[in-house]
């Protein structure tokens, strides 16, 4: 698989295959490895401060997890899985109601792990940063079992909650 048949492949299953994705109308702008560009369309239902209005800072965190694990996710496989494991957000200036663009760069890229930030910008002013955000990923390479859990109720070294 090319470059770009891996990046058609990841764009149609974060735009398509993923339910939640999709009820958001998330566009992929741009992927390809170790960078996403997203854009998400304005709903009124987005909206968490009506008297100003600004929108809910939970949409730009979604944004942000989904822009960044794509930018990680775009750098592999498509048969790859790519989970959040640590998330942050700085949110710096309310967001009016208008479409978000999203761009994720991957900073990190392990066998295991991938690390990207993401500036997200309103369509209406694509100059000033929104939010800024940093994601940590696993990355787990199609085809590789799955990591074992260690069973802390029987692991002598962990302390036991009553």
């Amino acid at each position: 698989m090319n470059i770009l048949e891996v990046s058609l492949d990841i764009q149609t299953i974060i735009e398509e295959n993923i339910p939640f994705n999709r009820f958001l109308g998330l566009k992929v702008q741009e992927i390809r490895p170790r960078y996403a560009r997203l854009e998400l369309p304005f709903r009124p239902e987005f909206i968490g401060d009506p008297r100003r209005p600004a929108l809910h800072g939970g949409i730009i965190a979604t944004l942000v997890d989904t822009c960044a694990g794509a930018a990680v996710w775009a750098s592999g496989s498509p048969r790859d899985r790519v989970a959040t494991i640590d998330m942050r957000v700085d949110y710096l200036r309310p967001a009016d109601p208008a479409n978000l663009v999203a761009i994720g760069i991957v900073k990190l890229l392990g066998n295991r792990v991938g690390n990207a930030v993401v500036q997200v910008f309103s369509v209406n002013n694509l100059d000033v940063v929104i939010a800024e955000g940093r994601g940590v990923f696993n990355i787990r390479k199609a085809g590789a079992k799955a990591p074992c859990a260690i069973d802390d109720q029987h692991h002598e070294d962990i302390p036991q909650q009553e």
